[in-house]
């Protein structure tokens, strides 16, 4: 019935369930000329955001311009598990909405027939801790599934810890998601550029509107110097019989299960940018994993990825006019979400188009008052 109900909606030419709640409606002018709009960086933020613009605004071409796509992101080396980090410098209430927004645009893929194709689909598992932590229920607990804490008897599997987390979450693997992403974004009309930006002026004869998604990459195209990496190494292994998560609440050791190959991490090693995987860290990855779950041990096919998290202290969700003589280029930046990336995806990228719609009408209105 949701695949005959899915099927329904495609000829009758409505949207999909996840797509209804991204619609933002701009005034209908007559002879508009379309804007054109560049989105930097071809990861989880750049995708998502292009994706959500196409979605949601009329009348406008975007394009994804960027060095690198899957599966040479940072996003493809992340687990993709919908578990918060917290954003010491963004107000807690917001950082709650972009995750239940995430959550629920997730979950209506996921209750779709698009599932597999995007690599979307629920995880149930244990968050758990040495020591009781301050506040045993976070401020997400009622956005997951189930959310409880955990009982004795399954405590008893973890005998180095005193407390523990229930719930169901969501996982996003990739590089299966920013396909799908992308292959929305050309459904929607909109195009991909490889291309290495080294100034976000070289656009502005081409672009009207430019969406910041660069991560690390703004430390130089914006000189922003409150963005810096926090490196990331993890194993992704074959074991397929490992099929709940497990995470430590000290965020460094964690399993993480995927369709295809199971994530065991980590590392956070704030301002080392190096790439190139550490054979030490490797073996202490594994050894704390297996700690947790033993049957690990056999575990095969073990490859190394590192990261690099582009770090703030807040996500830069805001938008900027440059200026150079008497030129004016508009520019929305979306970047800075850390770990935190897939959890607030959705909402960040709802958040940008929003300003993305802003910039769209001053332009009008800047075009409207050039004719008079």
């Amino acid at each position: 019935p949701l695949l005959f109900l899915f099927a329904s909606l495609v000829r009758r030419g409505e949207s999909a369930p996840w797509q209804k709640r991204t619609r933002i409606l701009l005034p209908r002018k007559q002879n508009m000329t379309k804007a054109k709009i560049a989105v930097v960086g071809a990861g989880l933020i750049g995708l998502s955001t292009a994706v959500c613009i196409s979605e949601s605004i009329p009348g406008c071409s975007v394009t994804v311009v960027a060095d690198r796509f899957t599966p040479n992101t940072t996003s493809d080396v992340a687990a993709g598990i919908l578990i918060p980090h917290t954003f010491p410098g963004t107000p807690l209430h917001q950082q709650k909405q972009w995750f239940r927004e995430t959550f629920e645009y997730l979950s209506g893929i996921c209750n779709s027939s698009q599932a597999s194709e995007a690599g979307i689909h629920l995880l149930s598992g244990w968050r758990i801790f040495k020591t009781v932590p301050e506040e045993k229920t976070p401020f997400w607990s009622d956005v997951v599934l189930g959310f409880r804490s955990m009982t004795e008897k399954e405590m008893k599997k973890f005998p180095q810890h005193t407390f523990g987390q229930a719930f169901t979450t969501l996982k996003c693997d990739c590089p299966a998601y920013l396909l799908w992403l992308e292959k929305r974004l050309k459904e929607n009309g909109g195009r991909v550029h490889a291309r290495k930006i080294e100034d976000l002026w070289e656009l502005h004869s081409d672009y009207d509107i430019i969406v910041n998604c660069s991560g690390l990459g703004s430390r130089k195209l914006m000189k922003d110097q409150q963005i810096y990496p926090v490196r990331g190494q993890v194993l992704k292994v074959h074991a397929p019989w490992v099929r709940h998560f497990i995470c430590d609440g000290d965020g460094l050791t964690y399993i993480y299960p995927g369709v295809h190959v199971v994530t065991l991490g980590g590392t956070r090693q704030k301002d080392d940018w190096n790439l190139s995987p550490d054979p030490n860290t490797s073996k202490g990855i594994l050894g704390r994993c297996c700690a947790l779950e033993p049957s690990l041990h056999a575990a095969q096919d073990v490859k190394v990825r590192v990261g690099l998290r582009p770090t703030r202290l807040a996500v830069r969700l805001q938008k900027e006019v440059l200026v150079r003589g008497s030129e004016k280029l508009p520019v929305v930046h979306n970047y800075g979400h850390g770990s935190g990336g897939f959890s607030v995806h959705q909402g960040t990228a709802r958040e940008a188009t929003q300003l993305i719609k802003e910039c769209v009408a001053a332009l009008e209105m800047s075009r409207c008052k050039a004719k008079l």
